[in-house]
């Protein structure tokens, strides 16, 4: 029996859940939860999508995640595949790991959103030591809501959230808080006036277009390098550079799949198109010189 169709929007905020196949746990220490945020965060540079909350459990996890623009299939199996090869080479298993494909709900109204954030953040109650203390657990982003832990990695958008509730930062903390320990479950909703109830998600959320050409990001590559290039040369430093920093560009802001790719720069395997965007990716991250690459793009085309 064929798939039904996931229904997704361009300016989706989605809720995301993923779990384990029933006899795996999957994130058996917390080294493995902390690999997967890494994975959030990697992934996050390349689509450039928000998130709004997350919980990591023993088995399953859940996050809220403002896709702007990008294709959520394309940034979760990104994510989930990495996570695969990761946790199977550590714990030399091979095989499928998540539950099915990721579940995914979209979010239409800021009120759904913040009763969601609220659900998600109640998780850890399962857990015997934090029923009574869910935001003193490490792998849900409420700590970081409250200030109690550091958003070390740089992943979470909190402002949006915490905005529905007051300008003034400890109040709005004090009362989201307060919602956290009136929600228990996901079947309730959330009795609280917000700015613009029963709305659709705020327009003030800022869409990413994802409508460039290959054609745009290699003219900009070769500008901002001035470095004139060819994309289909192969077997020079020089080119493999300019040319990872290109893919790992495209599958941001343009959306392209690896495939898409493949077709583009011609007579090339996916597996090396995803070695040539793990290396954009670290060129993008470790190399001062490209820290703004993808900003001064999308500033330089929205400017025309």
């Amino acid at each position: 029996m064929p798939r039904i169709a996931r229904i997704k929007f361009p300016n989706g905020i989605y809720h995301i859940m993923v779990r384990s196949i029933t006899e795996i746990i999957l994130f058996k220490a917390s080294e493995d939860k902390d690999k997967y945020l890494m994975l959030l965060k990697k992934y996050q540079l390349i689509f450039h999508f928000k998130i709004y909350s997350y919980c990591l459990m023993s088995n399953h996890a859940h996050i809220a995640i403002d896709c702007c623009g990008a294709d959520i299939s394309k940034i979760m199996k990104a994510i989930n595949q990495s996570y695969v090869l990761y946790f199977n080479k550590k714990y030399d298993r091979h095989g499928h790991l998540f539950q099915d494909r990721f579940k995914s709900k979209i979010i239409d109204t800021d009120k759904y959103l913040i009763t969601l954030s609220a659900y998600i953040h109640n998780n850890p109650r399962d857990i015997v030591e934090f029923n009574n203390n869910v935001e003193n657990y490490k792998y849900s982003s409420l700590g970081i809501y409250l200030g109690i832990f550091k958003d070390a990695l740089g992943i979470l958008d909190t402002d949006y959230v915490l905005s529905h509730f007051s300008s003034n930062q400890a109040t709005a903390r004090q009362s989201y808080l307060e919602l956290i320990n009136r929600l228990s479950n996901a079947c309730e909703k959330a009795d609280i006036e917000f700015i613009n109830d029963g709305s659709e998600c705020r327009n003030e959320r800022k869409m990413l277009l994802r409508d460039f050409a290959a054609e745009d990001i290699i003219t900009f590559i070769s500008k901002y390098t001035k470095s004139p290039f060819n994309i289909h040369i192969k077997y020079t430093h020089k080119n493999s550079e300019l040319k990872s920093l290109c893919v790992v560009i495209m599958r941001s802001l343009c959306n392209y799949d690896l495939k898409k790719i493949c077709h583009i720069i011609g007579n090339i395997s996916d597996s090396a198109i995803g070695k040539l965007s793990t290396k954009g990716y670290d060129l993008i991250t470790r190399n001062a010189k490209y820290y703004t690459l993808i900003d001064d793009l999308i500033n330089e085309y929205s400017a025309v």
